[in-house]
């Protein structure tokens, strides 16, 4: 058993990550952190360079505050709900924890909604963490 989350160096990726190492040290659980990139132009040799340090650091402080962890990088062209789905069937997740952020509509509309897939297409509970508010 595990649990799986989501991460991208957000504040909302931030917080669930927080919220995900929390629950993992709380149920003894391996923690498996997903960072999922279609890939493409955007994600060139710097960006992945610095994604790989940005997730050496992640993985440096899960060390020190004794969460059991994995981390994933996946570029393989899928959305990020898919890999997500995926990673907690291969795992028998206990749950999957994802960052939620406020969009428009149309924002909605034009680049559909990773958290909504999740929610709606995973086979095990989701938790969806909200980023604190600007000055708390």
């Amino acid at each position: 058993m595990s649990i799986v989350v989501g991460y991208v160096p957000t504040k909302e990726g931030r917080a669930a990550l927080s919220r995900a190492a929390e629950e993992a040290r709380l149920r003894g659980r391996k923690l498996i952190v997903v960072n999922s990139h279609r890939g493409g132009r955007e994600f060139d040799g710097d960006e992945a360079r610095r994604f790989d340090e940005l997730l050496e650091t992640l993985e440096k402080s899960l060390d020190e505050q004794g969460v059991a962890h994995e981390v994933r990088t996946l570029v393989r062209g899928n959305d990020p709900s898919e890999d997500l789905i995926a990673a907690a069937e291969e795992s028998d997740a206990d749950f999957i924890v994802i960052g939620l952020r406020r969009r428009t509509p149309v924002g909605k509309l034009i680049l559909g909604s990773n958290a909504q897939r999740i929610l709606l297409d995973a086979s095990c509970p989701v938790l969806a963490v909200k980023a604190p508010v600007d000055g708390d």
